[in-house]
């Protein structure tokens, strides 16, 4: 997964059902110490300014879907339910994980321990989904380094990649 401490920069592209770009964002994400920073800048170049609720810039991307700030909530279970499941035919851990009212459930790899998909609950069922549709070894570590966040029916998807990762 992910580690606690991390530099990773990359893209954020909005597209529409066709694939169309709509918009398209720059970010740099530090973790240090428990503290995550982000910057997000515009195809200029411009820092744009954003909040950490709801969703960044018009995007299908929230805070969560970046930092993974799920991944380090400390009341989670494993699903036992869908212990069988499988993401892009690899087989999965799932995990619950929940703060205060806020719930995702987690797919991570049993073999490479990377983050396979995330969906944000909302009254037990999903409302939105991250997946990885590309994993790749940074350093001694396998990350998703291409991610879709969806809002579900809301037509259409963002796409995340991360260039780099330190």
């Amino acid at each position: 997964m992910m580690p606690a401490d991390v530099e990773a920069s990359g893209r954020i592209v909005l597209r529409n059902r066709k694939g169309i770009v709509q918009s398209e964002f720059g970010y740099v994400l530090t973790r240090r110490g428990g503290e995550t920073d982000l910057r997000i800048t515009d195809s200029d170049g411009a820092e744009v300014v954003f909040g950490r609720e709801g969703n960044l810039l018009g995007t299908d991307v929230t805070w969560s879907d970046l930092t993974l700030d799920y991944l380090w909530w400390d009341d989670f279970s494993f699903d036992e339910e869908r212990e069988s499941e499988t993401v892009h035919g690899q087989l999965c851990q799932v995990i619950l994980m929940k703060k205060g009212e806020r719930q995702v459930r987690v797919w991570v790899d049993r073999k490479t321990g990377a983050l396979m998909q995330a969906e944000e609950l909302a009254d037990g069922k999903a409302k939105r989904r991250l997946w990885g549709t590309r994993i790749k070894k940074f350093g001694d570590r396998w990350v998703p380094n291409v991610l879709e966040v969806e809002t579900l029916g809301s037509g259409h998807r963002t796409k995340i990649t991360v260039e780099n990762l330190k």
